[in-house]
């Protein structure tokens, strides 16, 4: 049996609370949507209702739309992360630019940007890689200072915070994931929140098709009465997704707990070993380890990566640089562009991580990997 590197974890509750929907009146549009978006602001520590979707990259989407990108607009982004950051700007027909990333924690590093920057840029698109929040002081103050806005790729992250301040809050405009193996799940989903009320006005319009049903209007019209006043999409979460969120978000805090276990695990029993190079962990930072990222400097990448599969480890690398896809090779973008960004992702593995691995599971795992580097 291979051990995957990421997993959901479900329990009893979980399968009840999704029961209870079932037997209930509403599958969608429903009390437990709304129940779920508090839930996610209250993490977040904004004071709007989060807006749920369908996917990750629904939210992405959904934030680049409330963001009102324009074709001929650019969007400041790292090529080390899942194209969705990218691509997601670019059907709202704006220009991507890559920034390299820095070299410890693998995110968007300031001066990369700072370099990038036009009078263009609209975006400053942040991700924070295997869970480690981005610099976000530094850059939502280039942003500001350029008359740009920052968002924050938190797919990785819910319940991360920096300098006390929670991933949520700390960008214009901020996305979550809940894929299975995120760290939590609504087997699929996603959500966006802001600090700012127009945001996620915005954003709830564009994910709700662009309608609106004002009781003003529908009082003097009829009660059927609505009215499409912007572009938008069907990117709903349904009540049977939500209320799994909401349940698992009673356990995010122990998600956060054993993930930082594990972490601490991985990091002793792979310490001082000169070949590899193990994830950063910034002062003032408090991650949610989503990914194990670790780096082996000798050129051996896919020969470890080869062994723990054979070895039964169901291990990944993360990313391919986006930059290097055929898609945006043909827009220009060419390799080299990002050298710190392509030197980490030639070098990065990621371990199992989820919060259901076993302490002798993840000793299995550290074993492979010495056993490998001759440690």
């Amino acid at each position: 049996m291979v051990l995957p590197y990421g997993k959901q974890s479900i329990d009893d509750s979980d399968i009840e609370a999704v029961a209870a929907v079932m037997r209930g009146d509403w599958l969608t549009t429903g009390p437990a949507v709304d129940a779920f978006e508090d839930d996610v602001a209250k993490v977040a520590a904004v004071e709007h209702r989060a807006v749920s979707v369908t996917s990750g990259t629904a939210a992405l989407h959904t934030a680049y739309a409330a963001l009102e990108l324009q074709p001929g607009d650019q969007v400041i982004t790292t090529p080390l992360t899942f194209f969705a950051t990218a691509t997601c700007a670019m059907w709202q027909g704006a220009e991507i630019v890559f920034a390299d990333v820095s070299a410890d924690t693998g995110n968007l590093d300031p001066e990369s940007v700072a370099q990038k920057i036009t009078e263009r840029t609209k975006v400053i698109a942040g991700v924070d890689y295997a869970g480690h929040p981005i610099d976000a002081p530094a850059l939502k103050k280039l942003a500001h200072d350029n008359g740009a806005l920052l968002l924050e790729d938190a797919a990785h992250s819910i319940a991360g915070s920096l300098n006390g301040v929670p991933v949520g809050s700390l960008a214009d405009i901020t996305t979550f994931s809940f894929f299975p193996t995120k760290n939590l799940t609504t087997a699929e989903g996603g959500a966006v929140v802001s600090p700012d009320a127009g945001l996620v006005d915005r954003a709830r319009l564009f994910k709700g098709i662009g309608y609106e049903r004002k009781p003003e209007l529908m009082d003097e019209h009829g009660g059927w009465y609505y009215e499409v006043t912007s572009m938008g999409l069907n990117y709903r979460l349904p009540d049977v997704l939500a209320a799994l969120g909401s349940n698992q978000m009673k356990r995010l805090g122990q998600f956060k707990t054993r993930r930082q276990e594990i972490t601490d695990r991985y990091n002793d029993g792979l310490a001082g070993i000169d070949e590899l190079i193990l994830p950063a962990h910034r002062e003032g930072a408090s991650p949610m380890w989503h990914l194990y990222p670790l780096r082996i400097q000798d050129g051996r990448r896919r020969e470890l990566f080869d062994h723990l599969r054979e070895g039964g480890i169901g291990v990944q690398v993360n990313y391919i640089p986006v930059h290097h896809q055929p898609l945006f090779q043909q827009l220009g973008h060419t390799k080299g562009s990002c050298p710190v960004a392509e030197t980490y992702a030639e070098q990065e593995i990621s371990l199992p991580m989820f919060p259901d691995l076993t302490d002798a599971q993840v000793d299995q795992v550290i074993d492979l990997v010495r056993g490998f580097v001759g440690a």
